[in-house]
């Protein structure tokens, strides 16, 4: 009797082909595409070719998007429609499919620590713009070294932020591949649909859906707008100005992440020349990155809740901080918005050093929440892997307006001749 044949039920378009034939002598790659192409479909059955063609032992292929729910509503029934002709073992508790010793696992970069320990083959990452450039740089790539596994980013643009970067490096570098999809030139939807959405949409919105513009700002973003609209000279390596004033804001996490943006005076100029974002540290680690920086001496801007102290010990982090000999200045409580209106009024006098690049991706994607049922924008800011950096810059917007006051006094019985 003759093998028996397995069809997997997906007819690639001639878009989606071109997604597997650019892979096929490329490591990584970058597609960049319009809603409704088939992305998405064409990135799962990708991965399914590719554990199915693996000769290794035991290969293991992953799809991260955004959130572990986002990636689970739109992804994991695309998974099981695929596999059911392989006699998948499917494991909804994990997002995870098992066939013939081959592993496909779905993802959420809101929970990168899932990812840790693991080896990949090939992985698959859903609108990268909304991740974290962490997931990437810190948790996978080095996953994919032993196995020389491949990566593919996938994503509609969301302002000019770590995907476009993305994007840019691929068409830079010959051993990245990059494809870029427009409504305009693919064709697979019709015009008249496309005029229609123009029209409802407004047209930055559109160039960035649809025509995969990397100008407009996101949608709901706070500080988006303002950043694109500042000169790309303000976005170039600054020289420390060993005589300026110096500050660093904070933004303190309790088992999560802690940011510090530092930023030196010079005139008008607001200069941020450092940036720095970890996760899982203790306090002794961003000492230590101030000393080796030689930004200890800077005033530290910190947030109201490092006077609390902490169960265990009985000792509040500002005690710790001033014990390491940091210069320490608490921010006065500011409601959110208030605060988020206090950077938007610095930004405009903003410079950014390159090292504070993620820092930026950070501001340019925090944004407002989104009520997907009632299609409107909450008034509160969205909780995700922006927040650390946006709220450490907020703290530095509202801590320099104070400590610059020109209505106090610069130090004890000192004042301005008026």
């Amino acid at each position: 009797m003759g093998a028996t044949r397995i069809v997997i039920p997906y007819a690639p378009r001639a878009q989606q082909l071109q997604i597997h034939h650019a892979l096929a002598d490329k490591r990584f790659g970058v597609v960049v595409a319009h809603r409704r192409m088939g992305k998405s479909v064409s990135a799962v059955n990708h991965l399914i070719r590719a554990a199915i063609e693996n000769t290794k032992e035991a290969p293991r292929y992953a799809f991260i998007g955004p959130t572990y729910s986002q990636t689970k509503r739109v992804i994991w029934d695309y998974l099981l429609k695929f596999t059911e002709p392989l006699n998948a073992t499917a494991n909804i508790a994990e997002l995870r499919v098992d066939f013939w010793g081959r592993r496909i696992q779905l993802a959420g970069s809101d929970n990168p620590d899932s990812l840790r320990g693991q080896y990949f083959d090939g992985v698959v990452f859903d609108e990268f713009g909304d991740q974290n450039p962490k997931i990437w740089s810190e948790v996978v790539r080095p996953a994919l070294s032993d196995r020389m596994g491949w990566a593919l980013f996938l994503g509609t643009p969301k302002g000019n932020n770590h995907f476009k970067s993305l994007r840019d490096h691929a068409s830079e570098h010959n051993d990245w591949a990059l494809l870029e999809f427009r409504a305009s030139e693919t064709g697979l939807i019709p015009q008249a649909e496309l005029d229609a959405a123009k029209s409802e949409m407004g047209d930055d919105k559109y160039l960035q859906e649809f025509e995969c513009s990397f100008d407009s700002a996101i949608e709901g973003s706070y500080y988006g707008q303002l950043l694109n609209e500042l000169p790309s000279e303000r976005f170039h390596d600054i020289p420390v100005d060993g005589l300026a004033k110096t500050y660093c804001a904070w933004d303190l996490g309790i088992g999560d992440s802690t940011a510090i943006w530092v930023c030196q005076r010079v005139g008008l100029e607001t200069r941020l020349i450092d940036f720095v974002e970890n996760h899982g540290q203790g306090l002794d680690w961003y000492v230590n990155w101030l000393r080796t920086n030689h930004y200890e001496l800077a005033e530290q801007l910190l947030p109201h809740d490092v006077q609390v102290r902490e169960l265990g010990s009985g000792r509040s982090r500002l005690e710790l901080l001033q014990e390491a000999g940091l210069n320490i200045t608490i921010v006065p409580r500011m409601g959110v918005d208030d605060g988020i209106q206090a950077v938007r009024r610095l930004i405009p006098y903003c410079w950014f050093d390159s090292k504070t690049k993620r820092g930026v991706d950070a501001l340019r994607n925090y944004r407002r929440q989104y009520d997907d049922k009632r299609q409107v924008y909450w008034d509160k800011p969205l909780h995700d892997w922006a927040s650390h950096a946006s709220d450490a810059f907020r703290y530095l917007a509202v801590g320099m307006s104070e400590t610059t006051s020109w209505s106090k006094p610069l130090k004890p019985n000192v004042s301005w001749v008026v």
